[in-house]
């Protein structure tokens, strides 16, 4: 007999704050611990749990290997100090990867193969190179024309959405502009609050003494959001992906480190151990687009996604659209009519940064703590995600 679908509800979002690569704040700092810290972080949110009842952690990372390889999802359950019995898969959807490991979660307990599930989502950029240590794409890539545009870097994917929808400079830098000042404002405001602190230890020859010294320190707060940004400052930046192209280093995301955390169960558990829900997962929806316009992919999204809950785009009260580059945000938005006022309201990926796998876990902690804070109803999370796709999921605050 077929199992009723059931609601699934996060009643955890935490993130630590996302560092600079590859020479911020976490540049000697391994990726497992980044996540054992956000998944204490989660667990410690909701202290009458019992971490037993928790089955599995699926935990999102772009570029699985090194110091992140080695199932990074079973490695930080273990070092977090969970009991054996959870387990851990790691999943990667470039991007989209932290989105997609919630969704997995989600749908575990919606269809009651589970009741308490871990979703996450972490990424070194400082210790792991974009594309891995050895990238090799097949060969067939490049023989056939319809696929070349696999091989396209990120970067030249948003000069082909930037002329092909005719977003100008001015325009990309201007939005740049706004990330930043909507992110600088949100830290000066205190609305980071799904942010856990991370312990950043440093270890030192000391010549003089022979010996290795320890330092440590505790951060709190994002490293990329600049307050002494302007638009001559950003119009002075050379592009950086085609010569007489107009996507630059300002206006892109942040190359970035970090990890999210999120907790998910039943119904069942919610009453079992008197928890509160923070938000009720109610859609995710994946699509393809031509992977030489990849930026383009939430403009299929959005709609299934919304689609999927049920809903229309006005009911949407605050769109996390994950800004890889201003051009693809710009280009979505106007084929969309999104309202710019809801479209992230606490600055995006450009201020903040984007540490590719772990971005979907740390911007559903930001869009689910938004709406709790601001006492909103419906918010969406999506973004574009490489060879060609758009991702999107939608959140209930409850």
């Amino acid at each position: 007999m077929a199992k009723q679908i059931q609601d699934a509800y996060i009643v955890a979002a935490v993130r630590t704050p996302i560092g600079k690569a590859p020479r911020g704040m976490y540049r000697t700092q391994r990726p497992d611990d980044l996540l054992v810290a956000a998944i204490r972080g989660a667990l410690g949110k909701v202290p009458s749990l019992d971490p037993a009842v928790i089955e599995d952690a699926v935990v999102g990372c772009a570029i699985p290997e090194a110091e992140q390889g080695l199932n990074i999802a079973r490695m930080g359950v273990l070092l977090a100090g969970l009991p054996k019995s959870v387990g851990g898969a790691t999943v990667n959807r470039f991007c989209a990867s932290g989105l997609t490991a919630l969704a997995i979660a989600a749908d575990r307990i919606r269809v009651g193969e589970a009741d308490a599930m871990i979703a996450a989502g972490v990424e070194s950029m400082s210790l792991v190179p974009m594309m891995g240590n050895r990238p090799s794409l097949n060969p067939q890539v490049f023989e056939r024309n319809e696929d070349v545009g696999i091989a396209y870097g990120m970067g030249l994917t948003a000069e082909r959405v930037a002329q092909q929808w005719k977003v100008s400079r001015e325009d990309q830098d201007a939005l740049a502009l706004e990330s930043h000042r909507r992110a600088v404002a949100a830290q000066r405001n205190g609305e980071f609050d799904e942010i856990v602190p991370f312990e950043v230890v440093e270890r030192v020859p000391n010549l003089a003494t022979g010996k290795i010294d320890e330092r440590r320190r505790t951060v709190d707060t994002d490293e990329g959001p600049r307050a002494d940004t302007n638009l001559e400052a950003l119009a002075k930046l050379k592009p950086v992906f085609a010569a007489k192209g107009s996507v630059t280093a300002g206006n892109s995301s942040q190359m970035s480190d970090g990890a999210g955390a999120l907790l998910v169960v039943s119904e069942r558990i919610v009453k079992q151990f008197s928890l509160a829900p923070l938000a009720r997962f109610v859609s995710y929806a994946i699509r393809g687009v031509p992977p030489e316009i990849m930026g383009i992919g939430p403009k299929e999204a959005i709609p299934a996604a919304l689609k999927g809950a049920g809903l229309k785009q006005d009911d949407l009260d605050w769109i996390e659209l994950n800004e890889a580059f201003a051009a693809q945000v710009i280009a979505v938005s106007r084929d969309l009519g999104l309202d710019e006022a809801k479209r992230n309201p606490l600055g995006g990926a450009i201020a903040l940064g984007h540490p590719l796998g772990a971005t979907g876990a740390l911007r559903a902690a930001t869009v689910i703590h938004g709406l709790r804070r601001r006492k909103l109803k419906y918010g969406m999370l999506t973004m574009c995600v490489g060879t060609g796709m758009g991702a999107a999921g939608i959140f209930e605050r409850v």
